[in-house]
């Protein structure tokens, strides 16, 4: 009876115990979260005093990185948790680490989770450092919850105008560019690392796909800070386009290829030995993840658009607002689950929603989802940039070698000159409208890396050589984010490149005869296209273009007459009827043409700019 009454009272004893470690937990994630939240609030607070006084030497992401240093140090020196001593290390020998590890303890059973590898020299002081562990957080936190965001506004706010007049070089710079300079880096740091090993200052094995893979992830750049500053200072749109759409493609095609990096697999008992097979297949991969990952983002972005043409949701702002939010963001996970790359789905689906789906919006959800999204890309962004400059002294395993930082820091600056330099002469071949030489010493300045990079070597550290990726990485984020997107007002005006322009204004002052010639150097590309897309989908899509009864064959007529919106009829009969009406206004002021006076013809195209075929005919330019 006696041992009953003590089995018991120890099993009370127990579960109160277990009730104070779970809440325990419980508000030290709370501090945890709250160590975050008060970083943004600081880093907000100071953006607006810069912004008050016009400081541009400093943005807000690198402000982010240094109060994450300020706070990574006061948790790494200034406090430290006292050990609870119920807390006990316990080891046991296993062939394989297992996610989960139940633990039977007096005939209850609990579940463990995996974290990390904790290195031998570390065990001793693991209590000690609960403190750092609990702000090293888990690496899915930044591919499903922060980088969806921020990389769904880069395509939601592209600029398609000047995106698509220059997406032939667009398309180079992000594809062969960053193919180029991930060759060019990846060869250059297994030069370093030969190196290292001749001078016996190499700890691990370090294989040329682990260079190649560093290349991939370094070579994804974020260029945030200059091209805040470039919306700031109305920098010449030319170079904003190109700068913007190649980080925007560029943080695709990095991750894509750092998977198929990682993927690449040769037969044999060595598997890091070169084989033209398994470089074929991994060349396949990429083609194969990245065109599949374009296909689900279009995909889903055909069907919100399907969805909110023919439903009445524009009638509920809050549903409406709702759905899109929530099918823009499952492309990122339905792609992932589908084993294809969730940042480059979720990227198209973004230019697809943009172009497509925007203009079935009712104009208080077009106005919330543009400010909700660029909410929501500001605080993930800042959040990772504090996190880079608390994980430089908080995270358990760094591995700094001075040698390799050097030999990573050359390479990168080299690789992104192999970059951009050759590319920019060829391009120049075909183009009317030159890269010219300033704008190319700008993108060579304005390649910074941020936070793709660093999401991307933080996603695995589980061997020597990708901690060694880590802990440089961190280093080349400080350094660009610090100096040269600091610098970047002071480039900006050694290189002579305009600011303050006006991008409708400067269209419109340029002749007639060059912007028509302009038209049809950047379209012969994609007229094709053009003429598809005004045609077919955006009558299918959305309520805007002429009607599909318009536009297919008669014998299309029932299917036509069902797929066709009634606003697309209304929008119809106003459109023809408003250019009746200026057609004759224009007869009326001017009965033949020599009655039109030249000197009013920028007049009239900013005045009726949306008949400026009208006026091409009646001018016979």
């Amino acid at each position: 009876m006696v041992l009953g009454h003590s089995t018991a009272q120890d099993s009370a004893i127990e579960e109160m115990v277990t009730e104070k470690q779970v809440e325990a937990v419980h508000r030290q994630d709370s501090v945890n979260l709250l160590i975050f939240i008060m970083l943004l609030t600081l880093t907000i607070l100071t953006i607006w005093l810069f912004k008050h006084r016009r400081f541009r030497f400093l943005h807000e992401t690198g402000l982010a990185m240094i109060y994450g240093l300020i706070v990574g140090v006061v948790l790494r020196y200034g406090i430290h948790a006292p050990s609870d001593i119920n807390n006990s290390t316990l080891t046991c020998k296993l062939q394989t680490s297992p996610a989960t590890l139940l633990v039977n303890v007096s005939g209850k059973t609990y579940e463990y989770t995996l974290k990390n590898e904790v290195g031998s020299e570390k065990q001793s002081n693991i209590q000690d450092n609960e403190m750092l562990r609990k702000v090293t957080f888990d690496t899915e936190v930044f591919f499903n919850m922060l980088l969806p965001p921020i990389i769904f506004y880069a395509g939601y706010s592209l600029k398609r105008r000047h995106f698509f007049r220059n997406l032939g070089s667009i398309l180079a710079y992000a594809f062969l560019g960053t193919a180029i300079s991930c060759l060019v880096i990846g060869s250059l740091v297994y030069g370093c690392v030969k190196l290292m090993e001749v001078t016996k200052t190499l700890k691990g094995p370090f294989y040329f796909t682990d260079c190649l893979f560093f290349g991939a992830i370094i070579s994804a750049t974020d260029p945030v800070t200059v091209l805040a500053i470039f919306h700031e200072l109305h920098v010449d749109v030319e170079l904003y386009a190109l700068l913007f759409g190649e980080s925007v493609l560029n943080d695709a095609v990095a991750i894509v290829l750092s998977s198929s990096i990682v993927a690449y697999q040769p037969a044999g008992d060595n598997s890091h030995k070169f084989d033209i097979a398994a470089m074929f297949k991994s060349i396949g991969m990429f083609l194969g993840i990245f065109s599949g990952s374009f296909a689900m983002g279009a995909a889903t972005g055909v069907v919100t658009a399907l969805v909110t043409k023919f439903t009445k949701l524009r009638e509920f702002q809050l549903l409406e607002t709702g759905l899109f939010f929530l099918m823009s963001w499952s492309t990122f996970f339905l792609a992932e689950a589908c084993g294809y790359t969730g940042v480059v789905a979720v990227l198209f689906c973004g230019i697809t929603q943009a172009h497509y789906t925007y203009n079935n919006l009712s104009t208080e959800s077009q106005i919330r989802t543009k400010q909700l999204f660029e909410l929501l890309n500001f605080l993930a962004e800042n959040f990772i940039f504090s996190y880079m400059g608390l994980a430089l002294f908080t995270f358990q395993n760094h591995e700094f070698n001075p040698m390799f930082i050097v030999g990573a820091f050359l390479a990168v600056f080299i690789g992104r000159a192999a970059n951009i330099y050759p590319l920019s002469f060829l391009l120049n071949l075909g183009r009317r409208n030159k890269i010219r030489a300033n704008f190319q010493h700008m993108m060579m300045f304005a390649g910074l890396r941020g936070a793709m990079a660093f999401a991307l070597a933080i996603r695995d550290t589980a061997t020597y050589a990708r901690r060694m990726m880590f802990s440089t990485t961190l280093l080349i984020v400080f350094f660009t984010v610090w100096v040269f997107g600091g610098g970047t007002t002071a480039m900006l005006s050694c290189l002579n490149i305009r600011v303050g322009v006006d991008a409708d204004a400067d269209q419109m002052a340029v002749p007639e005869n060059e912007r028509r010639s302009t038209k049809t150097e950047s379209a012969w590309l994609f007229r094709l296209w053009y003429n598809f897309d005004h045609n077919y989908l955006k009558p299918l899509l959305t309520h805007s273009g002429p009607p599909l009864t318009a536009t297919l064959p008669s014998c299309c007529g029932p299917l036509a007459r069902c797929l066709t919106s009634p606003q697309a009829y209304e929008r119809e009969g106003e459109s023809a009827c408003e250019t009746s009406c200026n057609v004759r206004e224009l007869e009326n002021c001017f009965p033949t043409l020599s009655d039109l006076p030249k000197d009013k013809v920028f007049f009239f195209f900013t005045c009726f700019d949306s008949h400026i075929m009208i006026f091409s005919n009646l001018l016979n330019i």
